[in-house]
C-alpha cells in the first residue's frame, strides 16, 4: 500500500510539474512567431504592460508576464517606448529588451538584396554609416570548418558545406532590424537564423532526393539570381542549366563572368571567356566551386523545383530585362543579332 501511495504521488507530483512547466512555456517562455510592433506607455503598470502583450499576442498568459517581471526584480524597470519585437524573441529575452528600454528610437535597418556577395554586403555597410568596424566582413569570411561547436550544432545545413569555404550563399537576404550598438556577429547570426527558417526541411529532403547537395543548390541559385528576373525565367534557365551539367556540358553562365571581371556586360567579348579561373564556366565543366553571391528565396526554390522545357540557350534583351529562350543553336544566334546589337 505504502508503495502504491508513493508511486501515485510521483505521478502526481510529475504531471504537476508538466503542467506547470506547459503553461509557463505557452504562456511567457514559447518564441514569438512573427515579428510585432509594440508601444508601451509612460507610466504603465506591469499589468498594463502584460495586458497589451496578451493583446498582441506577444505572450500567452498575464499572470506569466506578471509572475516572471515581479520574482526576477524586474517589474520597476521596464520602460516605455516603441519596440520592434522580432521573430523567435522569448520571454527572458523579451523582458531583458523592455528593461534595456532599447526602442526603435535605437534601432538601424539593414536592407541586404538578393544576390549580393559578402564583400557587397560589407561595402554596403560601410558606406552607409551602419557597421563600420569591418566584423561583418571579418566574421563572414571565416572558413565553415573553423566555425565553433555551438553554431556547427545550431546550423545543422552548414555539415555538407566544403571544409575550405567560407558562409557566402548562406547569408539571407532581406530587411533586419539591429540596435545602434550591434555588430556584424549580430547580423550575420539573423543571416542565418532566417535561411534556417526559409529553406525549409522539406526542401532539404527533396534536394537529397534528387542526389544534389544544398551546397550545389545555393551555387545554381546564385547563378540564377544573377542570369535572369522572376521566378518562372529562373526556373526555366534552372532546368536548362541541370540539362547542360547532365549532358556533360559547360554551363557558359555569363553571371560567372561578370563575377569574376566584377563588371556587368551586355555582350561579353571572346577574351572575356578566355579568362584563366576556376570561375570562368566557359572554359571549366561543372558548377563554379562556391556561390557568386547569396541567393534569395526565389533562386533558391527555382534551383531545387525547375521546369523542364526543350530550351537550349536564352539571352537577356539589355533594354527591358526580358528572357528570350531558344531550342536551336540557329535561333540563338538569330535572338543574338536581333537583341545584343
Amino acid at each position: 500500500m505504502f508503495l502504491k501511495i508513493t508511486s501515485f504521488l510521483v505521478m502526481a507530483v510529475v504531471v504537476v510539474g508538466i503542467g506547470v512547466y506547459a503553461w509557463y512555456y505557452y504562456g511567457f517562455a514559447r518564441p514569438l512567431e512573427s515579428a510585432t510592433q509594440i508601444t508601451i506607455d509612460q507610466g504603465s503598470s506591469v499589468t498594463e504592460i502584460a495586458s497589451k502583450l496578451k493583446q498582441a499576442g506577444v505572450i500567452g498568459s498575464e499572470l506569466a508576464f506578471k509572475l516572471y517581471a515581479k520574482s526576477s526584480g524586474l517589474a520597476a524597470k521596464l520602460q516605455a517606448g516603441e519596440y520592434n519585437l522580432p521573430s523567435g524573441i522569448n520571454g527572458p529575452a523579451l523582458m531583458k529588451l523592455l528593461t534595456q528600454g532599447k526602442t526603435n528610437k535605437d534601432e538601424k535597418v539593414i536592407l541586404i538584396r538578393e544576390g549580393q556577395t559578402n564583400k557587397e554586403i560589407e561595402n554596403y555597410l560601410h558606406d552607409n554609416n551602419l557597421i563600420i568596424d569591418g566584423s561583418f566582413y571579418k566574421q563572414a569570411s571565416v572558413l565553415v570548418s573553423a566555425l565553433s561547436t555551438e553554431q556547427k550544432a545550431k546550423y545543422d545545413f552548414l555539415a555538407e558545406a566544403p571544409t575550405k569555404v567560407d558562409l557566402e550563399g548562406y547569408l539571407f537576404p532581406d530587411t533586419y532590424r539591429l540596435f545602434k550598438d550591434d555588430g556584424g556577429e549580430v547580423l550575420i547570426t539573423k543571416m542565418l537564423d532566417n535561411f534556417q527558417a526559409k529553406v525549409t526541411s522539406q526542401m532539404r529532403a527533396d534536394i537529397k532526393e534528387q542526389n544534389k547537395t544544398l551546397y550545389q543548390i545555393l551555387i545554381m541559385a546564385s547563378l540564377l539570381e544573377k542570369e535572369v528576373r522572376g521566378t518562372e525565367d529562373m526556373k526555366l534557365v534552372s532546368g536548362l542549366f541541370w540539362n547542360r551539367l547532365r549532358d556533360s556540358e559547360r554551363l557558359e553562365s555569363c553571371a560567372t563572368l561578370a563575377y569574376i571581371l566584377g563588371v556587368n556586360k551586355p555582350i561579353y567579348s571572346l577574351a572575356d571567356t578566355q579568362i584563366d579561373s576556376p570561375y570562368n564556366t566557359y572554359r571549366n565543366d561543372g558548377l563554379p566551386p562556391t556561390p557568386i553571391g547569396n541567393p534569395g528565396i526565389e533562386a533558391i526554390s527555382a534551383a531545387i523545383y525547375p521546369t523542364a522545357s526543350d530550351y537550349k540557350f536564352f539571352l537577356s534583351r539589355p533594354d527591358t530585362g526580358e528572357t528570350v529562350f531558344a531550342k536551336t543553336y540557329q535561333e540563338h544566334l538569330v535572338n543574338k543579332e536581333k537583341y545584343l546589337k
